[in-house]
């Protein structure tokens, strides 16, 4: 059996992909948080120390523009792309999901054309536990599983937060993740049974709870970020600063979980 895939964001500097690649973290993600920064040459200096380390890195690009994400991804030429648009899975959105749908399929199919090299990471976005309608909610989601499996190497479960009635902005308005908040997990192992590709869990994942979502869930991955942040004064968290004692105890504990599935042979 496979160990499970651990996925930290988000890094912009060579020093800190070193040293996460150093405590046994897979995949390395940063960030682009703008068009502007399709050629920073910071963060392809990062992306070049982490696959040097060893580890796979990873881009998300926070912006929609298709000739801009392909010139990033010429000058990064990163393991990964990973596209977190939101797509509401509520029902009564379907009308307008579709159209989204339709754009974001054509454009991880170019990429697929143009970058043979580079993976497609794709998010999925699943409520909090405790929403109405799930049922209807889960249904949606499997069927952007099967719309985009055939042009994603790896689904990503990330927190939506919000519900049909009130839809409360996200973290980074148009996108999912960074909540800090875990997603419903029933839903959540619903889809990591139902994909036929690899199925990384995001959403609040720190060291309490990593060892109990991979026993649980045994998503093929996880992926941490605010919860491995570092803290403020205040204990906020850090944006693009990560705590390695965070993240060294969440790479323990998934490793013990990936230990205790071995012995009983799961």
């Amino acid at each position: 059996m496979k160990n499970t895939i651990i996925q930290i964001y988000e890094v912009q500097n060579p020093k800190e992909g070193e040293a996460l690649a150093g405590l046994g973290v897979d995949h390395i993600g940063s960030v682009l948080t703008d068009s502007a920064q399709r050629g920073n040459a910071a963060i392809r200096k990062t992306v070049q120390a982490i696959q040097q380390a060893g580890a796979k890195s990873g881009l998300i690009p926070l912006f929609k523009d298709p000739a801009i994400i392909f010139q990033a991804l010429d000058y990064y030429q990163p393991d990964f792309v990973h596209f977190c648009d939101v797509l509401s899975p509520f029902p009564g959105d379907e009308a307008t999901v579709a159209c989204e749908c339709d754009a974001l399929l054509s454009l991880q199919s170019e990429v697929k054309e143009r970058f043979e090299r580079i993976e497609i990471m794709r998010s999925l976005c699943v409520p909090r536990a405790g929403v109405s309608q799930t049922d209807g909610i889960q249904k949606n989601i499997l069927s952007f599983v099967e719309r985009f499996a055939p042009v994603s190497a790896y689904f990503l479960i990330d927190t939506l937060i919000g519900h049909p009635e009130d839809q409360s902005p996200q973290p980074v308005a148009g996108y999912v993740g960074i909540t800090g908040e875990r997603c419903d997990w029933n839903i959540a192992g619903a889809i990591i049974k139902a994909s036929p590709i690899p199925v990384i869990l995001a959403g609040g994942i720190s060291g309490e709870n990593v060892f109990e979502a991979i026993t649980t869930l045994k998503p093929a991955g996880v992926d941490s970020c605010t919860k491995t942040n570092a803290a403020d004064k205040q204990g906020r968290p850090v944006r693009f600063k990560k705590d390695m004692q965070k993240v060294q105890q969440l790479v323990e504990e998934a490793w013990r979980a990936d230990a205790l599935l071995r012995l009983n042979g799961k």
